[in-house]
């Protein structure tokens, strides 16, 4: 089991910026498919981004359409960190983020991977809080 802290949340004006952390656990970091999920209150949990694993030569990415173009997921094995660098928010954006992980590449996961099935462990989230 790895154990994940989200870090980074806060309140911040409509347009503005925020990077949010997740530090794992774990010394096998370089081989979880990481992901970010957000949930609205009264609202299901959602896909946000998903990075696939470090040593994949094509370190692939995706996204939700309702933030591509503005979110931006990245990693870095060296500090067992996931970021979600997110840009132009929007009011609509206001929900506690989650990060997520998973070992290895699951079956189908190019179908798969906004699931929250999908995810074997999860953080405990950070607010994220944007006013218009």
């Amino acid at each position: 089991q790895v154990r994940l802290v989200e870090s980074g949340g806060g309140l911040v004006q409509a347009g503005g910026s925020l990077r949010l952390s997740c530090a794992a656990s774990g010394r096998t970091f370089s081989r979880y498919v990481m992901a970010w999920f957000r949930q609205a209150p009264g609202k299901e949990r959602e896909f946000v981004a998903t990075i696939s694993l470090s040593g994949w030569s094509d370190r692939r990415t995706y996204y939700a359409d309702s933030v591509k173009g503005r979110f931006t997921v990245s990693r870095d094995s060296a500090k067992n960190t996931v970021y979600l660098q997110m840009a132009s928010l929007k009011p609509e954006d206001t929900a506690v983020y989650y990060c997520a992980c998973t070992a290895g590449v699951p079956p189908s996961f190019t179908n798969t991977y906004s699931y929250k099935e999908t995810y074997d462990d999860w953080g405990q989230g950070t607010q994220v809080t944007v006013s218009s």
